[in-house]
Order: structure tokens, then C-alpha cells, then sequence
């Protein structure tokens, strides 16, 4: 090993380091415990526990069923575990054309195209679409993502308030008339379980010439009532120029895309670098990715059960006293203040049987650490007043309630 003097970087490794130790000492760190074993969607057994997993992305239940799965094999099957290479030259399978036929089709658009994550489809539409005489405008609590492809990019970027479309429009006005101008926001904003006001941040974008993009991430198969998105939440269509979306959340794979104008989706085809230079998505991910969506389709109950969960979770733990800020979704956040206030109600939970995880600054400013906790179509309402009941008992005994 080198040795060097104390640098930037290695201070930064050092603090890191301090904070983890810390919290390890303390038996207060909970971050990457390894999930032996799913239990019906709803259950998961840790360090040799089961538990009640309040903090799934899975939110239409769909991880593990056994049409997905069946899926998956039958594509490794036929085509393998990988493909030969990038998408552009020898990595395109038929079933990548196909899964991108059902994106577009779900998503009522003309074409669509898929990356390897979500994280990498944020940056290659705002980095490959936009450079250094254009403007980019964000929401303040936007994914980590769309900030680092809003960096990437070379344009002008700006932030407006969180859902504040009077600060957004004052942004606009500000862009110079010469400059492309791309409005980029989350539907459901991932630390808060909050909606964007589409209507409004579609009406400001028509005024002033801007393009639209929105991540779907946490509002496919959410928001809706048949899970189509924040487009089918507010009654509007072809409002959105860039529909963005992944297949991590309710789609229990992996990568991400984007849907909208063929020319468009044609043109990131032939110029983004994560699609030219990284490889495609594995057969079994597209498949599971191409089945789960026609089974949102076909069955709307599950998106009606996540709407009737969602609203118990949050009437429960409101009636209890909890601060859950915002939040319209099954996302929802439990605001605990500070940091270690945040670690101890974790543990709190851990020990009663709920597996439920911490956001700490700087994911989110210092003094609103909360918990966030998830529930999905796989949660039976007794399940889920049993969890506000746990939450309730271990709010308490950490100070979070009075």
C-alpha cells in the first residue's frame, strides 16, 4: 500500500469509516443485511428471523410468481444467461424488441427503448439530449439520477422549490428563448411518497416551449387504476414527452427505459453511450420484465389492494401521531428527527419482528431522518395494522411518540 499524506479523499474514506464503526458499536447499523428467503411477499427471513417486510419495492407482489419465473427459465433456455455483446452491434435479441413493443404499448407511445438500470437510463437520456447552450430544470428532491445526468450533461441546471410550479415557471422565464429547455421531475418522489402536480408542470412546459420528462421509477404499476402511471392518476394523455420508468419496483427485474416519439427513441438508440457501450439487459430480466407487464395488465386488483393498503397504512399511523409528512403513495415516510432517533426506532422495529430501514442526512436533510416504510398488494389488512401497532410500541419506547 501507498503511503501518502492525509488527502481529501482520504478524509472523506476516514468519516465514512467513523460513522459505520459508530453505528456498529452501538448495534444501531441495519444497511445491506443479507435476506436469506422471501415468504410470500410479504414475509422475509433475516439473520435466521422471519420478519414482516415493510420495506419492498415489490409493490404490486409480483416477486416470485411463478409466471415470471417461468418466464425467466424458459429465456435462459432459449437464449442463455447473456447475450453477445452491446445492443448495437451483436447484443439485440428478439425479445429485447419485444419487451420494448409492450413497454410502448403499456405506456401508449410509439416506440420505446431499455438500459441496463434505472440509474443509467436517467443518465443517458438528459446526458445524450442535452449539452452546454441548454437549460435543465429539476425538482429539488429529484433521484440522485436525474441530478447526475442533469451534472453529466453540460447544461445549464437549475432546481426549483419541491412541487412549487410558481418557482418552477420563474425558472423558465429566466431561460434564454435560443436554448433547448428540458423540464425533468420524479411522478413519486422516492424519500417522501409525494406526487408532482403533472397538471400544472405540463401546462408551464406547452407555455414556455420546454420538453417533459418523468421518472416513473415508483409510479408504474402505483399510480393509476390499472397501474399505468402518473399520465392515467391525473386523466391526461401524451402529456409527457420522456416517460421514463425501471423494472426493479413493481416489475421484479432489473434495467430501465424510456418511451415516447419514434424519431426520438431512434435517435437514443444511435447516440447514447450507455446504449452503445454497455451491455444489453440478460434474457431472463427482459422476459420477467415483458410477463410482469401483462400481468399488471391482466390483473387491475392487485393496483386497487395497493390503493386500499396504502390508505390503511396511512390512516393507522396518523391516528397513532406519526408525522408521515406528505405522503400519497405506498411510499411512507415516518419522520423521527435526528439521526440516531432514526437508528433507535430501527432497532426498535428489528426487535419486534418488522423489518423496516432508516433514510439519514445526507440523503435527506440533517434533522428529518425518518424511517421508510413500504407496503404492497402482498400485505393482508391485519398485517398491516399489526405493523402500525408495532410501530406505535416502538415509537414510543424511543421518544418519537409521546
Amino acid at each position: 500500500m501507498v503511503n501518502r499524506p492525509l488527502d481529501p479523499i482520504s478524509i472523506r474514506i476516514a468519516a465514512v469509516q467513523e460513522r459505520f464503526q459508530r453505528l456498529t458499536e452501538r448495534r444501531l447499523y441495519y444497511y445491506n443485511l443479507p435476506v436469506s428467503e422471501l415468504r410470500g411477499g410479504s414475509r422475509v427471513v433475516v439473520g435466521g428471523r422471519e420478519m414482516g417486510m415493510y420495506a419492498s419495492y415489490s409493490y404490486l407482489g409480483l416477486l416470485g410468481h411463478p409466471r415470471i419465473a417461468a418466464a425467466a427459465k424458459k429465456a435462459v433456455d432459449q437464449f442463455g444467461t447473456g447475450t453477445h455483446g452491446v445492443r448495437l452491434l451483436a447484443g439485440t435479441l428478439t425479445l429485447h424488441r419485444e419487451l420494448e413493443a409492450a413497454i410502448a404499448a403499456f405506456k401508449e407511445t410509439e416506440d420505446a427503448v431499455t438500459f441496463s438500470s434505472g440509474y443509467v437510463t436517467n443518465l443517458a437520456i438528459i446526458s445524450t439530449l442535452l449539452g452546454r447552450r441548454d437549460v435543465v430544470i429539476g425538482d429539488k428532491l429529484n433521484h440522485a439520477s436525474i441530478v447526475d445526468g442533469c451534472l453529466q450533461s453540460g447544461a445549464k441546471f437549475w432546481r426549483f422549490r419541491h412541487n412549487d410550479t410558481r418557482d418552477l415557471e420563474r425558472l423558465l422565464r429566466r431561460a434564454p428563448r435560443s436554448a433547448s429547455k428540458l423540464v425533468a421531475v420524479d411522478a413519486v418522489f422516492s424519500m417522501d411518497g409525494d406526487i408532482i402536480d403533472l397538471p400544472a408542470v405540463v401546462s408551464l412546459c406547452r407555455r414556455y416551449g420546454a420538453w417533459l420528462m418523468v421518472d416513473e421509477a415508483h409510479s408504474l404499476g402505483v399510480l393509476g387504476q390499472h397501474g399505468h402511471g402518473i399520465e392515467e392518476h391525473f386523466g391526461l394523455r401524451d402529456a409527457i414527452d420522456l416517460k421514463m420508468g425501471t423494472f426493479s419496483k413493481a416489475i421484479p427485474s432489473v434495467g430501465g427505459y424510456v418511451a415516447g416519439r419514434k424519431d426520438l427513441i431512434s435517435y437514443l438508440r444511435h447516440s447514447a453511450r450507455p446504449y452503445i457501450f454497455s451491455a444489453a439487459l440478460p434474457p431472463p430480466q427482459a422476459a420477467a420484465a415483458k410477463e410482469a407487464l401483462a400481468l399488471i395488465t391482466e390483473e387491475p386488483e392487485r393496483v386497487e389492494r395497493l390503493h386500499q393498503n396504502s390508505g390503511l397504512f396511512l390512516s393507522g399511523l396518523k391516528s397513532e401521531g406519526f408525522d408521515t409528512m406528505f405522503s400519497q403513495t405506498a411510499i411512507v415516510p415516518i419522520l423521527c428527527g435526528e439521526d440516531d432517533r432514526a437508528f433507535e426506532m430501527t432497532r426498535a422495529c428489528h426487535e419486534l419482528g418488522m423489518f423496516v430501514l432508516p433514510v439519514v442526512s445526507p440523503a435527506v436533510p440533517e434533522g428529518s431522518a425518518r424511517l421508510r416504510a413500504t407496503v404492497t398488494a402482498a400485505h393482508e389488512p391485519a398485517e398491516i395494522e399489526r405493523a402500525v401497532e408495532l410501530l406505535a410500541r416502538a415509537g414510543r419506547s424511543v421518544g418519537v411518540l409521546r
